[in-house]
């Protein structure tokens, strides 16, 4: 059964008067034009999946914009480099050059991160609970599932607080990224410093205000601050399980970490009542590496991977899942194709794995498509359900409308 989607008229109204204007775009191979065609892309999600030369299309944006802000236009693969393993890219960086992040150097021969060991470039702030998080609808915060272990209320947490923690820089170049200054920060030194923090002090943010009972890692994405991120999480629930606290580590990723990094995410958040959240952005390969910028099929290949290492660690604690994957709804890209490829993977690895559909909305370079229609938020819905995957949600609902 189709969720209602929750939409008032007059709000439906008003967000179709914003976008409708939208032109129409073509496809540079094959002609084929509608509103769910970008002429940011440059073709149409057909040509990506049929046409070897329709890639490179897609990658010029990519190209231009990584150029423009002084980021490696791909993965560096420097035979004498200094190899990279913390996510699929594996960049060999060349000497006094950066990784494919920003956040990654060659030093003299040395893997360093840019601003020295025990520091994240980051902006942490109190988010009161129940929060707007991907998995909101299965959070201990919002439900109170887990308590008393993992939760200090039997229903949602009002008054207590989520420390979120937003890290500059990533490994991928989505062109429809809602937080794109991000990459900005990653490439200042004069930026950076002025989000520079110590992993004392930030786990003495997550540590002394007893009102913060979970802590969430996003950004950009927390794979290329890994190192740091995984040595904080730990010294947090050292001190939680000193005082018999509640502390939850939480991660919101593109899951493209190297397995043995996601392994040891997973079992934070498992033994803290925390959740993985993976944001599965295409099935296809092409599809992937042309909203993406990195190789599609590798990455593809690292998430399907990683979702079902999380999987299988989601056993241990039934009552909380440890896994949510989401997929952001992209109008003319992530199809019906996609969404059964995906749904299709879930089913088989574990039908009980929460999935929460996004909606999109134009943003960054992407900002030539509408934002999702309902129907196609429905639609998506459905295809889940008829593979039986228990547990799916729409997300960011209010910005649906009747656009495609």
């Amino acid at each position: 059964m189709v969720p209602e989607l929750h939409i008032s008229l007059i709000h439906k109204l008003c967000i179709y008067h914003k976008f409708s204007g939208f032109k129409v775009g073509t496809c540079r191979l094959c002609g084929a034009s509608g509103k769910t065609v970008s002429n940011v892309v440059g073709v149409c999600v057909k040509c990506l999946r049929e046409k070897e030369e329709a890639l490179g299309i897609a990658l010029e944006i990519h190209r231009k914009y990584r150029l423009a802000i002084g980021l490696p236009i791909e993965p560096p693969r420097d035979p004498k480099g200094v190899r990279c393993t913390l996510c699929v890219n594996e960049c060999s960086i060349p000497e006094n050059s950066i990784g494919f992040c920003g956040l990654w150097r060659n030093v003299e021969g040395s893997l360093r991160f840019v601003e020295g060991h025990g520091y994240g470039v980051l902006h942490s702030y109190l988010d009161p609970l129940p929060t707007n998080c991907v998995a909101t609808p299965v959070c201990p915060a919002a439900t109170g599932v887990g308590y008393p272990r993992f939760s200090v209320s039997t229903h949602a947490e009002y008054g207590y607080y989520n420390l979120a923690v937003f890290f500059a820089g990533c490994n991928l170049d989505c062109i429809f990224c809602q937080n794109w200054h991000h990459k900005d920060i990653a490439v200042s030194p004069k930026l950076r410093r002025r989000y520079l923090k110590s992993d004392e002090k930030l786990v003495e943010e997550a540590v002394k205000n007893d009102r913060v009972t979970c802590i969430c890692f996003f950004g950009g994405d927390p794979g290329p601050h890994t190192v740091y991120s995984l040595e904080v999480s730990r010294k947090i629930l050292t001190y939680a399980k000193e005082h018999n606290i509640v502390k939850r580590i939480c991660w919101e990723t593109n899951g493209l970490e190297n397995p043995g990094v996601m392994k040891e995410m997973a079992r934070l958040s498992l033994e803290s009542g925390g959740i993985v959240k993976i944001d599965w952005k295409a099935c296809s390969p092409q599809v992937y590496q042309a909203l993406t910028g990195v190789n599609g099929w590798k990455a593809v290949e690292r998430v399907k991977q990683n979702i079902k290492l999380v999987s299988e660690m989601a056993r241990e604690r039934p009552e909380i899942p440890l896994l949510v994957v989401s997929v952001l709804l992209v109008p003319g890209y992530v199809d019906e194709q996609e969404l059964e490829c995906m749904a299709k993977y879930i089913s088989v690895i574990d039908k009980s794995t929460p999935v929460v559909l996004l909606a999109f909305h134009p943003d960054h370079l992407l900002r030539d498509l509408p934002p999702t229609s309902i129907n196609h938020a429905v639609k998506a819905y459905e295809i889940f359900r008829s593979y039986e995957i228990e547990k799916v949600f729409i997300g960011n609902e209010w910005l649906l409308g009747p656009y495609y």
